[in-house]
């Protein structure tokens, strides 16, 4: 654009012809699903829900580290890698650049879900991958432990391995693997891998996985600017564990709050339409089976904390929030919910970043009465105990979150 074209438009008060040719019409939007709290809210019954009446179910970042459960007719399957949308037949899913992937592990995952019930049908022909995703190395019991860290360590050093690396020459991708091999393991001691037995599994996943990879950009943009669809996005992990917002150093590697959206998918804020926020009405194990579905691992507990869906709303800028599991709370003669956080008795105004901070933190909690009755069946607002409607209502006060 010449300088005379651009002050010509700035001069009439409007956008220029070439500034108007420039900017693409807005095209679909996208819904996302995320996580406000440190995961495990039950994201996957909200996306399951959201994925009836969906075309295309993303994932934007985070690896097999990631864990959604998701039941159908009785049968439950377990997601790790894979969208969990995918489960509805009429679905395609696709795995944005923003994702780690350890090749043999998707696989392992989708034949294990074939297996179960009526069973995940033609999912390879509705998997979409980009060409820009991250390489995981083999899922070990020690890389369970370290997690997807390592992946994200060397995406960050420039060092690590995407997809269309796979699919180019497989002599130049087996020494760079080599080398990146030998980096994982002088980083992490304990961390085992079969190089040569991981480059063979590689070579044979090459010709399964070519017709689903796609240029990761470019597949978005039209999806976004195509014929109508209605996107969803189903986030990993959640608010409290994002690398930059999260309980640092006790968080994940990947940007799991709504900026990682854009960044894992390749898409424009713009394009971001709803944001639920899945909110998990308790944090207590006593019934709640609280024990992650890639871990294994116990959670530590506690009650709802106002404090910390408030700062998750900030970052985040949720729509609508999704209360889980408040039938967990039946059985409670009261009920507890933090409202505010105290350090050497004076109320501090954020939630705190530094760890030893929030470890000295005196959260103020308020006491509300249980309604004591089993609410499992109940299917709408209005049908719910007195109490338990004012339960929920606290997640509207004092910050005007929505529900």
């Amino acid at each position: 654009m010449s300088e005379s074209q651009e002050t010509s438009g700035a001069e009439n008060g409007g956008d220029s012809p070439t500034d108007r040719e420039l900017r693409p019409a807005v095209g679909n939007r996208v819904s996302v699903v995320l996580g406000a709290q440190w995961g495990d809210e039950g994201k996957g019954k909200v996306v399951d829900l959201l994925a009836q009446d969906a075309d295309m179910v993303c994932r934007c970042q985070g690896g097999n580290n990631a864990g959604h459960t998701v039941v159908v007719d009785s049968v439950e399957y377990d997601f790790h890698l894979l969208p969990s949308g995918i489960i509805n037949p009429k679905v395609t899913a696709f795995i944005g650049n923003g994702v780690v992937i350890h090749l043999p592990g998707l696989f392992e995952e989708a034949e294990k879900n074939e297996r179960k019930g009526k069973g995940l049908k033609d999912w390879e022909k509705r998997l979409i991958i980009s060409d820009r995703a991250h390489i995981g190395t083999a899922k070990t019991r020690a890389s369970r432990q370290e997690g997807i860290g390592p992946v994200y360590s060397a995406k960050a050093a420039r060092s690590g391995l995407r997809i269309c690396d796979l699919l180019a020459d497989f002599t130049t991708f087996s020494e760079r693997y080599k080398v990146l091999a030998h980096q994982y393991k002088a980083m992490y001691p304990t961390l085992v891998i079969d190089i040569e037995g991981e480059l063979l599994r590689l070579k044979e996943y090459v010709s399964r996985v070519k017709p689903m990879v796609r240029d990761g950009v470019h597949y978005m943009y039209e999806a976004l600017h195509g014929p109508p669809k209605t996107i969803l996005v189903e986030g990993a992990n959640a608010a409290l564990l994002d690398i930059d917002f999260g309980t640092y150093p006790f968080v994940t590697s990947s940007n799991c709050t709504v900026g990682g959206v854009c960044t894992g998918l390749g898409m424009p804020p713009q394009n971001v339409g709803e944001v639920y926020g899945v909110v998990k009405a308790y944090t207590t194990r006593t019934r709640g089976k609280e024990v992650g579905v890639t871990t294994g691992r116990k959670r530590r507990c506690g009650w709802l904390d106002l404090v910390l869906i408030k700062y998750a709303h900030m970052i985040n800028g949720f729509t609508a929030i999704a209360l889980t599991k408040l039938d967990i709370l039946d059985m409670f003669e009261e009920i507890k919910v933090g409202v505010s956080y105290k350090v050497d008795n004076q109320t501090i105004p954020t939630f705190p970043a530094n760890q030893e901070v929030l470890q000295h933190v005196d959260v103020q909690y308020e006491t509300l009465p249980g309604w004591k009755s089993d609410i499992s069946q109940v299917r709408s607002f209005e049908d719910l105990p007195e109490n338990a409607r004012k339960y929920t209502l606290k997640l509207t006060w004092p910050h005007q979150l929505p529900v």
